[in-house]
């Protein structure tokens, strides 16, 4: 039997404002492509299917021609979990419909405990790959609210939560196990000492739900997890992996290899995991100078051969802000064909005289703004000696609250 892994899709994806669409598409067609010629039977999307909860037309579009496409190929079974980018209710609203099609969707956990136990059955109607399809666990689900708990108490209780969740698959696969069926668990999470990007959210505040590999029962013969873009092994443990995402998200990943993994189970066993590289239909390139090397490399810039002109991201450093930059490096750009946007950073390499204590060391634009950066530096304006910490965290709830909210 043959398994594709993939997650972290983020339809509807933005970089700046500027569409992924065609980026997405491009993937998608792809991966249909792929999935009818490697005959693959089985397909595991680990969660962040949409970049927000309440996705566009056209993201939901893609979404489910691609499903339908599917019909045409061998691919027997689609098991889907819902992300922390997600909205539960969003994924969950065809489930019943999807079913007929054997596609299965958890975008939460449900209420029935069991129906995160999926069976993929052969021909003759026997169950031979069982498949756990945990959901990105919000705090309700794992922890009962504790008012006054510290920091490090409800870092315990979450990551304890997250760990009595998978243990208790395991009561429930015991007779599979006995017969020998292998079984896979997947999951929305941050496993300790996964290497991020810029561009995943916080999955708890602070992180605090990141679980290390060996916390995971070992009577999983894999483990399927989404959440961080870079494809990853999690603490040298082969048979958890993460798949990443198909497309660079934001400029950190420019160098990343972009993978789906696909499995093969013979007798039920894990015999062959296999790194597939995703093609790259549009470059994202990062460069980082003062003004004249800036401009000297952009003009060097050789045509990627990409099906879609670059997207390139310009970080200048400099003493003074200028103001004509994006004018600048548009008059250079226009004679590129190969360059079709360019985004700018300004960094300052030594501050002027501030007319205000809080300025940014970075000249940014408004978009580029994370509410977290910019409450702490208010709050270090304002309190500059002081110790600001617990007023830090009741913010960062709050951003978790508002994240996790359908």
């Amino acid at each position: 039997m043959k398994i594709l892994h993939t997650s972290d899709w983020h339809l509807g994806k933005r970089l700046e404002q500027c569409e992924r669409t065609d980026e997405h598409q491009h993937f998608l067609d792809w991966l249909l492509t792929f999935i009818r010629d490697q005959q693959i039977e089985v397909l595991l999307i680990a969660g962040d299917v949409f970049d927000t909860g309440s996705p566009s037309n056209a993201a939901l579009k893609q979404y489910y021609d691609f499903l339908w496409a599917l019909r045409a190929t061998h691919c027997r079974e689609v098991v889907i979990i819902g992300g922390n980018h997600d909205s539960v209710a969003t994924l969950n609203a065809p489930q019943s419909l999807l079913k007929y099609f054997s596609v299965h969707v958890v975008g939460g956990v449900p209420a029935e405990f069991t129906e995160q136990i999926i069976s993929i059955k052969n021909d003759a109607g026997s169950t031979e790959l069982v498949i756990c399809a945990v959901p990105f666990l919000r705090d309700k689900d794992v922890r009962l609210s504790v008012p006054g708990e510290t920091h490090e108490e409800r870092e315990t209780r979450l990551k304890q939560g997250i760990c009595a969740h998978y243990q208790q698959l395991v009561n429930h696969i015991a007779p599979y196990k006995q017969q020998q069926i292998p079984v896979i668990a997947m999951g929305h999470l941050f496993a300790a000492g996964g290497s991020t990007s810029e561009s995943e959210k916080e999955i708890h505040v602070g992180n605090l739900g990141q679980i290390c590999g060996d916390q995971f029962p070992e009577e999983f013969d894999y483990i399927a997890l989404g959440h961080l873009h870079r494809p990853q092994i999690v603490n040298k443990m082969a048979h958890i992996r993460y798949s990443g995402s198909p497309i660079p998200l934001s400029f950190s990943e420019v160098e990343d290899s972009k993978l789906v993994l696909v499995l093969d189970f013979v007798a039920g066993k894990l015999t062959n995991l296999t790194e597939v590289e995703v093609p790259c239909c549009r470059k994202l390139i990062r460069l980082k100078g003062d003004l004249d090397e800036v401009k000297r490399r952009i003009i060097s810039l050789n045509d990627t051969n990409s099906l879609y002109p670059a997207w390139v991201e310009v970080q200048v450093e400099t003493e003074n802000f200028i103001p004509d930059l994006d004018y600048q490096l548009t008059q250079i750009t226009e004679d590129l064909p190969h360059v079709e946007r360019v985004f700018t950073r300004q960094i300052r390499l030594k501050s002027p005289i501030a007319l205000h204590e809080d300025s940014f060391d970075e000249l940014v634009n408004l978009q580029e703004l994370d509410p977290k950066e910019v409450f702490q530096k208010k709050c270090t304006s304002i309190y500059p000696e002081a110790d600001f910490s617990d007023l830090l965290a009741t913010f960062d709830e709050l951003l978790e609250k508002m994240g996790q909210a359908d």
